[in-house]
């Protein structure tokens, strides 16, 4: 009997040490849900093959990306979690119409910065594209839009391209303008709130980029992360 009850002791000493060095079990938070783009195209368009780029990239970086005719209705923004509107669609049948929706945007179309409050209303003074950069001055380094990249020039493209630019409203964030033209910004955007021009207010995040319709899988890296870094910062705001 006094060796069962060692035995038994032994047993029982064995298995508390045992409970002490086993890992416990995983209680891991399940991943975040992705988030969810409308990237609002010109479906009849030549460079329809470019915005498909797009959407396969951003696929690849984990969000669901839906394209999205011009001409289809625009309560489908209200479902997503950033609306991008490509230099594919026809600013004259666009216009203003994505100027309120209350999620945020991207576009890298010059001739909609007007009609969407994000510059002024005069085509090459408020906002235009100049057709052959490759540069760009990166002048707000520290903000979570230049990527992390160092201040100065930035070399985007891999070759001369098309380049949009703005001129932005006081309550925006230049993070870069083209190079050797300061008036002239590539990379800006407003918070929610923040005045954009003529005292219109951001209904959410705005961001403009450079690129125009077919110059995207011209960029550099360095343009790649900055493009990146774009979207993720339109997107994170809701």
């Amino acid at each position: 009997m006094k060796l069962f009850g060692f035995l038994n002791a032994l047993l029982l000493s064995a298995t508390g040490l045992m409970a002490g060095v086993l890992p416990a079990a995983s209680h891991a938070a399940p991943p975040a849900a992705a988030k969810k783009i409308l990237l609002v195209v010109r479906m009849e368009g030549k460079s329809l093959p470019i915005d498909q780029k797009i959407q396969q990239h951003l696929a690849s970086r984990g969000y669901i990306v839906t394209l999205h005719s011009q001409y289809a209705p625009v309560e489908a923004a209200q479902d997503s979690d950033l609306v991008i509107l490509s230099s594919t669609v026809r600013s004259r049948d666009l216009l203003g119409a994505y100027r309120n929706v209350t999620v945020p945007m991207l576009t890298w179309e010059s001739d909609l910065l007007d009609d969407l409050g994000m510059s002024g209303k005069h085509a090459d003074t408020d906002f235009g594209k100049t057709e052959k950069e490759r540069y760009v001055w990166l002048v707000n380094a520290p903000h979570p839009m230049a990527a992390g990249l160092p201040a100065g020039v930035i070399n985007v493209y891999e070759k001369p391209a098309p380049m949009n630019w703005g001129k932005p409203g006081l309550g925006a964030s230049i993070i870069a303008t083209l190079y050797g033209h300061p008036d002239k910004a590539v990379i800006f955007g407003y918070e929610k709130g923040a005045t954009m021009d003529y005292e219109s207010l951001a209904p959410a995040r705005r961001v403009m980029f450079f690129l125009d319709n077919e110059t995207f899988p011209n960029l550099s890296a360095s343009g790649l992360k900055l493009f990146d870094a774009a979207v993720d910062w339109a997107v994170d705001a809701r």
